[in-house]
């Protein structure tokens, strides 16, 4: 019994002293729940607003300011025309635009009642939804507010209009944020598992010793799995259309460039992490946890960046599905060329210089 307590101790002792261990057993559960303690947030807060008002009177100052108070809403835009209205949500800054029709405070105090039109951009239905839901019900609550002692109570009737996704599907939402997380983790797991296979097979060192330079044996590990990932993309693109219904609203061409883009940089990173993992397992391990999770909370693919804590946000900057994901929402539903999305495809150029710098350099460091 003696022998088997002291083996259990020496178990005990052999974990606490390898922090790789630790990391698993300790910092992966409280990495994961601060994660999502953080980012799982269906509360909308300082969605960014813009505003057609028509009248400029008292009243629809007030139902505005009433808005931005509420801790919900950030005014960004006042709009001189209905014509500035797709233009400001192809920009992808606002979410929601506030139509205030002619004439509204006359007509309230005249006739007891006035219109205003909601319009949400849906590329993301359940902000959309949420959005909208949050708005009427400020407004709902500014009537009776303002409809008490009257002899005809006030009413203020509000309509909305979803635009890119107008019944709010929210496979529109999933298919862009499947794309990025699929062909990040596939591009990024083959590759990274490549070179450590490699390694574990000793064919390693006979690479490092050819003519080729590092850069060309990088290249040549990421050509194939590049042809592969492409042939993805392509699958992913016609099964969202075709089955669906995801529309391709933009070009066709730019679209497929900045897939290329992407599965270019997830396989970079997938040759960064191969050059750093010494067996497969690891290489599998890191790409798996360490690009997945990141990936699902932290892209905008299925929790809004705007309601993450503010290091979060900078945090996701540095994810490139984030971009990715942006990029293939703004192409598909609104149907936007290289001059909306050009911030996105320089960040992922930057990005895939970056990494495969990286990747070189850990390459020379093994040939000396």
């Amino acid at each position: 019994m003696n022998r088997f307590i002291g083996f259990i101790k020496k178990e005990f002792y052999h974990i606490l002293r390898d922090p790789r261990t630790l990391i698993i057993i300790l910092g992966i559960p409280i990495s994961q729940m601060l994660l999502f303690g953080f980012v799982v947030n269906t509360e909308v807060k300082d969605v960014k607003l813009a505003v057609y008002d028509q009248s400029k009177d008292e009243m629809t100052t007030r139902i505005i300011n009433k808005l931005t108070s509420s801790g919900y809403f950030m005014l960004q835009e006042n709009l001189e025309s209905d014509n500035d209205i797709e233009a400001i949500f192809k920009k992808g800054k606002i979410k929601e635009v506030l139509v205030f029709e002619p004439n509204f405070a006359s007509k309230l105090e005249r006739d007891g009642y006035a219109n205003i039109q909601i319009l949400a951009d849906a590329s993301d239905p359940n902000v959309a939804r949420m959005v909208t839901m949050y708005t009427q019900n400020i407004i709902n609550t500014f009537v009776r507010e303002n409809g008490v002692g009257q002899v005809s109570p006030i009413q203020i009737s509000t309509s909305i209009k979803k635009y890119y996704n107008e019944e709010a599907k929210s496979v529109f939402m999933f298919v862009p944020g499947l794309m990025a997380l699929i062909m990040m983790l596939v591009s990024a797991l083959m590759s990274s598992i490549s070179i450590t296979r490699e390694k574990e097979m000793g064919t390693m060192e006979v690479l490092l010793v050819s003519p080729l330079k590092p850069i060309q044996i990088i290249l040549g590990k990421v050509a194939p799995y590049l042809l592969i990932a492409f042939i993805d993309a392509i699958l992913i693109i016609l099964m969202g259309n075709l089955v669906f219904k995801m529309p391709i609203n933009g070009s066709l061409t730019l679209l497929m460039a900045e897939c290329f883009l992407f599965i270019f940089l997830a396989l970079s990173l997938g040759i960064l992490i191969s050059t750093i993992a010494p067996t497969q397992l690891i290489a599998m391990f890191i790409s798996m946890i360490g690009l997945m999770l990141p990936t699902m909370l932290l892209s905008g693919f299925i929790f809004p960046i705007e309601n993450m804590p503010t290091v979060l946000q900078w945090l996701s900057a540095i994810m490139p599905a984030r971009w990715f994901n942006e990029i293939v929402k703004n192409v598909m539903l609104k149907g936007v060329g290289l001059m909306f999305i050009w911030k996105q495809t320089l960040i992922l150029l930057i990005m895939s210089v970056i990494i495969v710098t990286a990747s070189v350099k850990k390459f020379k460091i093994r040939l000396e």
